[in-house]
């Protein structure tokens, strides 16, 4: 049984004509002597509250295109619009700050700060993010019993959890907020089966809940299932395998 979330005000019904996700001829080349491309994308839209599974082999520009929808990197031209923002058009701070405020993300170097327990590291999310959070602590409890972790490992440092400990404490700080989108890579790489299915049951369940955008990012094709669309990247791409980048 998937587990149940309060539901969001802003989830009302979403107009299915508007794009969360919208490029328009991007091209991305890394700075550089050679500033090999690395992705050539015409177009792509994806609709408000969609669940996107994006595959492809390893060197294909997986990570680099969801660093670019993050607005960690910038288009060398074209658009990268989220939510109707062209983050092109903002400042780095600008970025960031719509970042925190918008989008969770999980990515494979989990990016949990050391020497903060995890309850701090769960809470900055929500301090940078700006949002009430009236059930943080009811939200952070489910989130902690459906990924099976322990409520007594709140007080510890993040360097003194497992991998495993850490890689589902990251997944708890990206839904905290319960964000418009959720760009999740190679997730459940340091999860056995029982908790990778858990973590699929509360990833969608909060997505659905809150109607979150869900892009997600996995070489474990048995997880497709779960998606209402899958995209390989050199569909969209004309730079098929890309120059071996992630």
């Amino acid at each position: 049984m998937q587990p149940s979330f309060p539901e969001n005000a802003k989830s009302a019904v979403l107009d299915e004509a508007t794009a969360a996700i919208m490029l328009e001829n991007l091209y991305f080349a890394y700075p550089g002597k050679r500033q090999e491309p690395v992705l050539d994308i015409p177009e792509w839209h994806i609709a408000q509250g969609d669940h996107v599974f994006l595959r492809g082999p390893s060197g294909s520009g997986k990570s680099t295109l969801l660093n670019l929808l993050a607005g960690i990197l910038v288009a060398t031209r074209g658009t990268v619009e989220v939510l109707g923002q062209e983050l092109g058009a903002l400042s780095a701070r600008e970025r960031d700050r719509f970042r925190a405020a918008h989008i969770g993300i999980v990515f494979q170097q989990f990016n949990l700060i050391p020497y903060l327990s995890v309850l701090d590291n769960i809470q900055l999310a929500a301090y940078f993010g700006r949002k009430k959070q009236i059930d943080f602590d009811s939200t952070i409890k489910q989130l902690f019993a459906a990924l099976a972790l322990d409520d007594s490992l709140i007080t510890k440092k993040a360097n003194h959890l497992s991998v495993g400990q850490q890689q589902r404490v990251a997944i708890v700080r990206a839904l905290v907020n319960a964000p418009e989108i959720l760009i999740v890579d190679e997730p459940t790489s340091a999860l056995d089966s029982d908790l990778r299915n858990a973590f699929m049951d509360v990833l969608l369940a909060i997505s659905q809940s809150r109607g979150s955008t869900l892009i997600f990012v996995s070489h474990d094709t048995a997880l497709s299932h779960y998606f209402h669309h899958v995209v390989n990247l050199s569909e969209i791409n004309r730079l098929g395998a890309g120059n071996d980048v992630s």
